[in-house]
């Protein structure tokens, strides 16, 4: 049985942490430290340092398991890590770029688990990326870690179909729980004897950055489909917003509307205008090509509702032009 030191810290990195435990023998647990949360700013552990303690209760994992949240990744800290004696590292979203000296410390090597095909959307994002893309699909990766971000060899992969529903949230969960039984069978390879990976192809390679707060803004110019990708993709963090009667508007979920904007009375609207409620659909609004409908809205400081209730709060809404302040925010 392998000695594997586990890095991750979201929520997302649970399961292949707790696949991991019961399959292997984690020596050590790398994870972010705790960060303020709530009203309070109280410090609270990540996720992953809260599973490792539920499974080190539990006798998933030795009692005498460090688990390891520095703020950097300093001499200190790989000398706490080469105490544990670790083989192999395995890692998934843990937040911190891994240099020479810490690589060095896993005489199996480190292998990373990525929410993407690689080479697609190397980088810290490749959710939000794949469903702002419209990809047709995406899927979980296993390489080996290298120096250079996401450019390691393939190991496995898992394909993750895509219908044009998902939320950056539900495909991020789906890709954990495929992604944890992926890391478990490429440790079990490396049990076995070496383990050899594929180059990736440096030519199909494409990058995601970081997530703004600001990106999640909606441009009513776009079309009525990239709309409702950015809306999918930015769903929960950064969220997707709009300006609307001078408050800020989040738009937590919405459809492109089938009906021609003469249907629904949009032909001759400008971008943003309200231009109708569907009483199943949502409310109207005319993008820069077709019509979207809104199904859950929510006010800065108010709590997000449906359509209909929201519209039963805010009875000048269809007066509203979404994206403009000011006088130029309202209807003549």
């Amino acid at each position: 049985m392998l000695r594997v030191l586990f890095a991750g810290t979201p929520e997302c990195a649970v399961p292949s942490l707790e696949a991991l435990a019961r399959a292997h023998r984690v020596v050590a647990v790398l994870t972010n430290p705790p960060a303020p949360a709530g009203r309070s700013g109280t410090p609270v552990p990540s996720p992953v340092e809260a599973a490792a303690r539920h499974l080190i209760a539990e006798g998933a994992i030795e009692g005498e398991t460090p688990i390891i949240a520095p703020e950097k990744l300093n001499d200190a800290v790989r000398a706490e890590i080469a105490r544990a004696r670790p083989d192999i590292m395995a890692c998934f979203a843990y937040g911190k770029i891994f240099g020479p000296k810490t690589l060095a410390l896993f005489p199996l090597g480190a292998v990373n688990l990525h929410p993407s095909l690689l080479p697609r959307w190397r980088g810290c994002a490749p959710v939000p990326a794949a469903i702002l893309a419209r990809d047709r699909e995406t899927g979980v990766t296993v390489q080996r870690m290298a120096l250079e971000m996401d450019s390691g060899d393939v190991i496995a992969q898992t394909r993750i179909p895509l219908d044009g529903t998902e939320t950056a949230e539900s495909l991020l969960a789906r890709a954990a729980v495929l992604g944890a039984p992926l890391l478990v069978d490429t440790i079990n390879r490396f049990e076995r004897g070496p383990v050899e990976g594929t180059p990736q192809n440096e030519s199909l390679a494409t990058y995601c950055a970081m997530l703004r707060k600001e990106d999640g803004e909606i441009d009513w110019k776009r079309s009525a489909a990239e709309i409702d990708a950015k809306i999918r993709a930015y769903e929960p963090w950064p969220g997707a917003f709009t300006v609307a009667g001078g408050n800020t508007l989040a738009i937590h979920k919405a459809h492109v509307h089938a009906e021609s904007p003469a249907q629904c009375g949009a032909a001759r609207a400008i971008p943003g205008s309200i231009v109708g409620v569907d009483k199943k659909a949502g409310i109207l609004v005319q993008t820069g090509d077709g019509t979207l409908a809104l199904e859950t809205l929510q006010w800065r400081t108010k709590k997000a509702l449906d359509f209909k209730s929201f519209l039963n709060g805010t009875r000048n809404f269809p007066d509203l032009i979404l994206g403009q302040n000011g006088t130029e925010g309202r209807k003549p």
